[in-house]
């Protein structure tokens, strides 16, 4: 009986090869550069956070509140009355309001070709009395009163749902559609507050 004596052979461990930092610092680059850009992405066309900066739309939003506003709703949707909209304050806005605030949040009163009135407290659209079923400070104010308007082609009638509070249409006249930036969706800050439109 023979054996077949050898030595034994050491096992050497296989190490996987290691990246070179530069190469993982390029990655990282890479990822933090796509994450910058979907980012603005997103929130030059698609979602973006505004906060509300007076008490005009009271009781519905307050000073300080966040809200988020979906662009792709003006671009690919319709706007109805009763929809909340940011939009680019009109140069009047300025003089007659002594506000230099670039955008506005307000309620979309009438759409083009609605004819606006009021009675007393009361808005009517068409004729018909507006069932405005949001919460707001239905007083009108003294210079409130709406006689007879017709919403011109391609524009916009806002109000703020503080009504006597608000300088809105009803001082520097309608809002184009092209100066729409997006409806607000969600109301999220403050967290105890948060609530879908």
């Amino acid at each position: 009986m023979t054996f077949d004596l050898k030595e034994p052979t050491e096992e050497v461990p296989v190490v996987p090869p290691t990246k070179s930092k530069r190469r993982g610092f390029i990655e990282w680059l890479i990822v933090l550069i796509a994450a910058v850009v979907v980012s603005f992405l997103v929130r030059t066309y698609v979602v973006q956070e505004y906060s509300i900066p007076s008490g005009s739309m009271r009781p519905t939003l307050d000073i300080g509140n966040r809200i988020l506003v979906n662009k792709l709703s003006v671009d690919f949707g319709t706007i109805n009355v009763g929809d909340i909209v940011v939009f680019k304050a009109p140069p009047a806005v300025a003089k007659d309001c002594g506000d230099d605030i670039a955008d506005l949040v307000k309620r979309v009163i009438g759409v083009p070709g609605d004819v606006l009135s009021t009675k007393g407290n009361t808005i009517y659209i068409n004729g018909v009395k507006l069932q405005q079923k949001w919460s707001h400070f239905p007083a009108l104010g003294a210079d409130g009163a709406i006689h007879d308007f017709t919403v011109p082609a391609g524009q916009y009638f806002m109000m703020g749902d503080n009504h006597a509070d608000s300088c809105d249409s009803r001082t520097w006249g309608t809002v184009p559609r092209s100066d729409i930036i997006g409806k607000a969706f969600v109301k999220i800050w403050p967290l105890s507050q948060w609530h879908w439109f």
